[in-house]
């Protein structure tokens, strides 16, 4: 495989029309039923689990923090998923390392599904569900840069942004999948039956992503560009590509990871800590606070998309600044609103901070691929994005709580999500600073 060696934003071999839709179709759709996955299993531990895999005679909240706590395993594991999985998809192909994700995710949601619980098994059943639940952390730690790369790579250079913002899409699709299954099963059985078997079907239901998984595997092509750049430079790289992003590229991973700290924080904020807090303290209905939750998740649809392809005419890093600024401000409305306990209220102050967030998270994808070479790509942009997946979601529901404890007040919350925005938007004026930088260079070197 020959061919001139591109920078690390220039494409060089644009996919054909049809090609690139059916693409971003299916990475969209492997995104939004991974994302699925990763969200029914927070539904369930807060809903079905505790009773389920702990033993009986534990205290109710000693139970839910254990139960939470294996939800906090699938964050703490997405950073080695990305090391894992961007590896085999800088050595053996995009496609590869894509459809070994979406299969793991499938099965082990599968699995969790098919799992006998602690009255059957004892201990045995919460250990299960741990590795499991590390299954899912690896595999979602992977699936992000490879769904995002077999879009972006197979794109024409001036529609990197457009296609790479299907697959950010499936957050929200993959969030309102989540809970409107649950919500149809709750619904459809008795109460006794769902905590019996009945949580169970939307684990089940996972075993779409495994045939997602064969059909990447079989139908879809490797980008072109890894094709031509990336499989003939990785021969010549010495070392694993985890090496050569911590020799050459580790700020532009921390700086990655630091620009999507405040679109996490501000996302799990908004689906998880403003639904406690709303049903817990201020007595709103679960149902008024879910039902806004899933309503701005189905408003990002569209603007995600728009956000992309902006991106492409006017740039990714002023977009996503002015994002990072304007969600940092509605921090401080986020919560009188909520207060209000107006349904209209409430909807209209999450579906603004989600648009807001989409104005970084629409051109991200195509922001982070063009910030390393080919052939550590993958490596590099997926470190990047989990780093931030901890960082931000991971503690941000955490965090919270124990500012409201010890202030008793919305407001210290605020200023810590304002404090987020600030570090990405310094991040990716950082990021803008660098690539300056490297572009002096080479033009040095030339001349």
């Amino acid at each position: 495989m020959t061919g001139k060696v591109p920078a690390p934003g220039e494409s060089i071999v644009p996919a054909p029309g049809a090609s690139i839709v059916k693409v971003a179709v299916t990475a969209a759709a492997a995104a939004a039923i991974e994302w699925y996955d990763f969200f029914i299993y927070g539904t369930a531990a807060a809903l079905v689990f505790p009773a389920q895999f702990f033993p009986i005679d534990l205290p109710p909240l000693v139970a839910q923090i254990a139960a939470f706590s294996t939800f906090a395993v699938g964050f703490i594991v997405r950073p080695l998923g990305g090391v894992v999985f961007g590896h085999l998809g800088d050595v053996f192909g995009r496609k590869r390392a894509l459809s070994g994700a979406l299969l793991l995710m499938g099965l082990a949601t599968t699995g969790i599904g098919l799992l006998p619980g602690y009255a059957q098994v004892g201990v045995a059943a919460p250990l299960a569900l741990v590795a499991l639940r590390f299954a899912q952390g690896l595999a979602v730690g992977g699936q992000w840069g490879g769904a995002a790369l077999m879009a972006i790579e197979s794109a024409p250079s001036g529609r990197r942004g457009f296609y790479g913002s299907f697959v950010q899409i499936g957050v929200p699709v993959g969030l309102v999948l989540a809970n409107v299954v649950f919500l149809l099963v709750g619904k459809s059985l008795a109460p006794q039956a769902f905590q019996v078997w009945g949580w169970r079907l939307p684990f089940l239901l996972s075993v779409v992503l495994v045939l997602i998984g064969g059909y990447v595997r079989r139908h879809l092509e490797e980008p072109g560009e890894f094709e031509t750049v990336g499989a003939a430079v990785a021969g010549a790289v010495q070392g694993p590509p985890l090496a050569r992003i911590l020799r050459d590229h580790l700020g532009d991973v921390l700086l990655a990871g630091g620009a999507f700290v405040a679109n996490n924080t501000c996302f799990y904020m908004a689906i998880t800590y403003v639904v406690a807090y709303g049903t817990a303290t201020l007595g709103i209905a679960k149902e008024t606070l879910l039902a806004a939750v899933m309503l701005a998740s189905a408003l990002m649809l569209p603007v995600l998309i728009i956000c992309g392809g902006v991106s492409d005419k006017f740039g990714r890093r002023g977009i996503f600044m002015i994002g990072a600024v304007l969600a940092g401000l509605w921090a401080f409305a986020l919560f009188p609103l909520i207060e209000t306990a107006s349904p209209v209220l409430i909807t209209l102050a999450i579906a603004v901070e989600m648009l807001f967030l989409s104005l970084m998270y629409g051109p991200q994808a195509a922001l982070f691929a063009e910030l390393f070479p080919v052939e550590v790509r993958y490596s590099g942009a997926s470190l990047g994005y989990q780093i931030g997946s901890v960082v931000g979601g991971g503690f941000a529901p955490i965090i919270a709580t124990a500012l409201f404890a010890r202030f008793q007040s919305t407001v210290p919350i605020s200023v810590y999500l304002g404090a987020m925005c600030a570090v990405s938007f310094l991040s990716v004026l950082a990021l803008g600073r660098r690539a300056r930088g490297r572009r002096a260079r080479a033009r040095a070197t030339v001349g």
